[in-house]
């Protein structure tokens, strides 16, 4: 047992069965690492896809949570930047190889060895946890502890879709002005806030006759929000599609002009249904999101206090987190789900 006495933490024991609120441990950290005091964590939808199956062989038993805002309580021996009393973020990607080819050239969300908090490594759903010193970053003080937290996974992810879309639109010579956002939640809400910052033009697709999620696209600047299976008023430059559904993919190539781009910014969605090939023809192109690096991190949080990016949060305490889940896969949230921690 660590010295420093336990914890409670919600864990997974079973893929497919509820978080059990348990005692454990409080760990130590390791020389690379920082202990935490968890002050909020968000939920999110990567924690359904782990607790429902769809993302295979987590550890297990599994603290979950990787939108992790805590205070720095103890250093390993070998951290640097971090003192004991410093607020930091802790997202998802939580360790690489940091030698490998895509480590070496700033792509270390493709390491072979990428280890994933809540996945790999414990999370948030806890009152302690450690995490690697060089995957941590310094939160803009401008942002209490549960507004922070959403922009650690929603925040991020939104963004490095983003860049991603803008980035291959200008490198075939275009422009992407006009951008759609396929399903409007955790992640839409936040980038739609950059987009309009960025002077273009927002789309906003949710679920046939949603119109309350519609609604909350327009409060955070949508120029048009309607339903999936509806066409934009005017072609898109960019489709950047949050909704874990395959058939949107298909959809977001009709909607997007030609040379467009469509990019998916889950890390899972469920099978792309065959389409014909005259929609993806006119140098359209279909590209995905795979986690996030730590420039995508240090840009988000130097970019949003500046917008300023506000955060949509539903509070929820810890031993509640199963239901945090519930409404999460229900769909009876607008913004995303924080965990809130004494």
């Amino acid at each position: 047992m660590s010295d420093r006495g336990t914890m409670r933490a919600m864990r997974l024991h079973e893929q497919g069965e509820p978080l059990v609120l348990e005692e454990v441990p409080v760990p130590e950290p390791g020389p690379d690492q920082v202990l935490l005091r968890v002050a909020a964590c968000a939920v999110c939808r990567t924690d359904l896809h782990v607790v429902d199956g769809d993302l295979p062989d987590p550890k297990l038993p599994l603290i979950l949570g990787h939108e992790i805002v805590g205070r720095v309580e103890a250093v390993g021996e070998r951290v640097s930047g971090f003192q004991p009393g410093d607020r930091v973020g802790v997202p998802w990607l939580g360790s690489t190889c940091m030698e490998c080819a895509y480590c070496m050239s700033g792509r270390e969300n493709l390491c072979d060895r990428a280890r994933f908090t809540g996945y790999h490594l414990d999370g948030g759903y806890a009152e302690y946890t450690v995490a690697d010193h060089r995957f941590a970053f310094p939160l803009p003080p401008s942002y209490e502890d549960v507004a922070a937290a959403p922009l650690l996974c929603a925040g991020l992810i939104g963004y490095r879709t983003l860049r991603m879309a803008t980035e291959t639109a200008e490198a075939a010579g275009g422009n992407a002005r006009a951008i759609g956002l396929y399903g409007f939640g955790a992640a839409a809400h936040l980038v739609a806030q950059v987009i309009v910052h960025q002077e273009r033009a927002v789309y906003a697709f949710t679920r046939p006759g949603d119109t309350a999620s519609q609604e909350f696209a327009y409060a955070h600047g949508a120029s048009w929000a309607g339903g999936s299976d509806e066409a934009p008023p005017e072609p898109l430059d960019a489709a950047l599609i949050f909704a874990p559904v395959g058939s949107l993919v298909p959809k977001a190539l009709r909607d997007v002009r030609k040379g467009g781009v469509v990019v998916s910014g889950g890390i899972h969605m469920s099978d792309i249904p065959s389409f014909p090939y005259r929609d993806l023809w006119e140098e359209r192109v279909i590209r995905s999101v795979a986690n996030l690096t730590r420039r995508d991190a240090r840009e988000l949080l130097e970019i949003a206090p500046q917008v300023p990016v506000t955060t949509t949060t539903v509070p929820y305490p810890l031993d509640e987190a199963n239901r945090a889940l519930d409404d999460l896969r229900e769909g009876r949230l607008e913004g995303a789900a924080v965990l809130v921690l004494d």
